[in-house]
């Protein structure tokens, strides 16, 4: 509302702007983004359960950071982390693993508590991906209604998910300045790891999106190249990406765990894998930044199975 009110106005986030520990621990956020090289997305996780942590030791009336104990951090666990998922345990369990390490870096606590913070079970490869058909890609393109500017921005935004494998912060940061159509060329700047990934722009993209920027708005200064269609004109969030990827999935009935922009981009993989490329393609071609993230995708890589349960184990070893 503010920013349809008062022309000029910026918000800033929740999450970043109301920093944990800012009295007692001011420089932890900038450790992460200068010294680690994180991304705000990602700084966002630090955030969240940083200040879940804050507000336990708010409550247990603990104001001294030099006086945090075995004791503390464990009940800080047990009695913060009841119902969360496994995999949202963990992440909590590194964050707070990072915060301890760097509070002993720092000598604001005596020793290092970070030995004592345990991760539940985790289990490479115990889950597939969960990828759609290309039947059910083909679905859910049909039912978005290309009559509209929502329409052909979200039919453009879903072919970058599906056809490059792109994640929704890639696609929502896609500026003008990276569609190169005289080399017929889309460029992705910012991945993970501070890379940049050129691919050939498929004419099926190509033309989804200069159908979507015909009616974008020229009388923003924004050079992002996926806006809200309504006021204020401002440049979409990967939340907003991921959200409108799970309105198609959830409008064309398909069945899948989580449905999100991450499904189009296993999708992606999916086909890759059908179609014979080495893992380390798949990775090079999809912006992992570590040959472990590709290794998942043998699980369903069928034909390369078969041969493996069809043929001599030991020589195939």
């Amino acid at each position: 509302m503010l920013g349809i009110s008062l022309p000029g106005f910026v918000g800033t986030s929740c999450c970043l702007s109301r920093e944990p520990f800012a009295d007692r621990v001011p420089g932890f956020l900038t450790y992460l983004r200068e010294e680690r090289g994180l991304q705000n997305e990602t700084l966002r996780p630090y955030a969240n359960h940083l200040r879940q942590f804050d507000a336990y030791l708010k409550h247990i009336g603990l104001q001294d950071i030099q006086a945090l104990s075995p004791a503390v951090v464990s009940g800080f666990l047990t009695d913060r982390s009841a119902g969360l998922k496994p995999s949202t345990i963990r992440v909590r369990c590194a964050v707070l693993r990072i915060f301890l390490r760097y509070l002993h870096r720092e000598q604001l606590i005596a020793r290092d508590l970070s030995f004592i913070v345990e991760s539940p079970p985790d289990y490479r490869l115990a889950h597939i991906p969960r990828a759609i058909t290309s039947e059910d890609v083909q679905l859910i393109l049909n039912v978005i209604d290309r009559e509209t500017v929502l329409g052909r921005r979200d039919y453009a935004m879903l072919l970058l998910l599906v056809v490059y494998g792109l994640r929704a912060r890639e696609v929502a940061a896609l500026t003008l300045d990276d569609l190169d159509g005289r080399h017929n060329r889309l460029r992705i700047p910012l991945r993970k790891a501070d890379h940049s990934t050129a691919y050939p722009l498929s004419p099926l993209v190509g033309s989804a999106l200069i159908g979507y920027l015909k009616d974008r708005r020229d009388s923003t200064s924004f050079r992002q190249v996926f806006l809200r269609v309504v006021a204020p004109w401002i440049p979409v969030t990967h939340v907003s990406v991921a959200h409108r990827a799970a309105h198609y999935l959830h409008k064309a009935s398909s069945v899948v765990h989580r449905a999100g922009s991450h499904t189009l981009r296993h999708t992606c993989v999916q086909r890759l894998v059908d179609a014979g490329w080495s893992l380390k393609q798949i990775g090079d071609y999809v912006g992992h930044r570590s040959p472990a993230s590709t290794e998942i995708y043998s699980k369903v890589a069928i034909d390369a199975l078969r041969e493996l349960a069809c043929g001599d184990g030991e020589e195939i070893l």
